[in-house]
């Protein structure tokens, strides 16, 4: 009974089926059967050894999930980054910032100027012909109640065209407009993050907070988005009131923070930042006390950085998932070992039966790459639903990489054929008499 088992099993020509078959023939039923047999061999092999074949199918399936995932994953933080850097709307933006004085000489001399004020303004955001805005910002932290607590927020003065300028959508009711802006209007848009850590879900359009001593009414709020620097945060974590409002009721002094700067052509940042300078100089009395800062080339040197160190990270990582690939070639390998040892008779009788040394050395190599196949696929399945649960996380979603798919099954594949060879050319060499003793 089982003799005839064997020779139903057998890929090959047997010695009682002869020698008169065609050779197309010949070949087509060797590979369809050769098929056939070596995956519910497989299967068959993977049932019979459940806790050793779980270990290796878990191996394998683990190295094509982390490559699935994380070159995903990566793909989709490069967008997010991306995306974030674009956010900051620094394209062909230069800023004045009040200046450091680094000599005992500077800081005598930058005591005689009052620094940027809004005062300054009128010469210093005079309209020019290769500048499309001047955005004038005016900030400090203060006390608002609201609600019958009291928080330590960010109030920003800002002029209406700001938040068009720098991305700021609104989120829910509008933005601050240039009637607020005349009439000195006490309102404010609420920043994203600190909407919701004070009214929750709650819709706040049409509050009230005070922000020392005076009440402003909440006409907006602004839409979330990614942080990735400090004026960013700021307007996440605070309110924006109208410039006007803010110098009247907040900063008597009327201190401004910066002037952003918007250009028409990057071409031109030399010649207006040297003009920026200049109104500087004549807005306070020949004291260079403010800077010029290109922040179109900071964006740059920064997303330089973060380059890098993806670049870091990738190399990192995916030889973590190499590593894990390649301890599941071992398992392959030691599986079919296994394999090998359990079948040495079966693989006599199959040679003594007619099945070529070749037959056979095909047949244990294709198993062992449908062990690595089947680990693969789950991995894949796997990495697949986790990319699927995390892509509300990413500004475009998470899809697979396909490079990262099939450079996983490819490595794994290829494992599976390298670690497979050693047990394949043992079955291959192994003789008839010496197998059925």
């Amino acid at each position: 009974m089982s003799d005839e088992t064997f020779i139903l099993r057998s890929p090959g020509p047997s010695l009682l089926d002869g020698e008169a078959s065609a050779p197309r023939a010949k070949s087509r039923g060797f590979s369809l059967a050769m098929l056939w047999e070596v995956v519910s061999t497989g299967l068959v092999e993977l049932w019979a050894h459940k806790v050793r074949s779980i270990l290796t199918l878990t191996l394998l399936m683990l190295g094509v999930f982390a490559l699935v995932v994380m070159t995903s994953v990566l793909d989709g933080v490069m967008d997010k980054i991306s995306t974030g850097f674009a956010g900051m709307s620094w394209d062909g933006t230069v800023r004045i910032a009040p200046k450091t004085a680094e000599t005992a000489e500077e800081r005598s001399r930058f005591v005689m100027s009052p620094g940027l004020r809004q005062e300054d303004l009128s010469r210093l955001t005079a309209p020019h012909p290769k500048v499309l805005a001047f955005l004038p910002r005016a900030q400090r932290t203060s006390s608002v109640r609201v609600t019958g607590d009291t928080e330590r927020i960010f109030v920003t003065g800002v002029t209406p065209d700001y938040a068009i300028w720098m991305n700021r959508p609104i989120g829910m009711g509008r933005g601050l407009t240039e009637d607020d802006q005349r009439r000195r209007s006490t309102v404010a848009v609420v920043g994203a993050t600190l909407a919701a850590k004070l009214f929750g879900g709650a819709d706040p359009v049409g509050r009230d907070l005070v922000v020392e001593g005076v009440p402003y009414r909440i006409v907006g709020v602004q839409a979330p988005g990614q942080i990735f620097n400090e004026e960013n945060y700021t307007d996440a974590n605070g309110i924006l009131i109208p410039l006007e409002a803010y110098m009247d009721r907040v900063d008597p002094a009327h201190k401004l923070a910066q002037i952003t700067v918007k250009l028409r052509r990057t071409e031109d940042l030399g010649e207006v930042s040297a003009m920026l300078l200049s109104r500087v100089r004549q807005a306070h009395h020949g004291i260079e006390d403010a800077e010029v800062v290109d922040l179109d080339a900071e964006a740059a040197k920064a997303y330089q950085n973060f380059l890098e160190q993806m670049h870091g990270w990738k190399v990192v990582l995916l030889s973590l998932a190499g590593t894990v690939l390649l301890v599941g070639g071992v398992g392959v390998l030691s599986v079919m070992l296994i394999s090998f040892s359990d079948r040495r008779f079966e693989i006599g009788l199959r040679k003594a039966l007619g099945a070529s040394d070749h037959e056979i050395f095909i047949q244990f190599l294709l198993e062992a790459v449908v062990l690595a196949a089947i680990g693969a696929l789950l991995g894949t399945v796997s990495g697949g639903l986790l990319c699927q649960a995390l892509s509300a996380s990413f500004p475009y979603g998470l899809v697979v990489n396909p490079v990262g798919l099939i450079t996983a099954w490819i490595v794994a594949l290829a494992l599976a054929v390298v670690f497979g060879l050693y047990p394949a050319f043992r079955a291959m060499r192994l003789s008839p008499m010496e197998a059925m003793r």
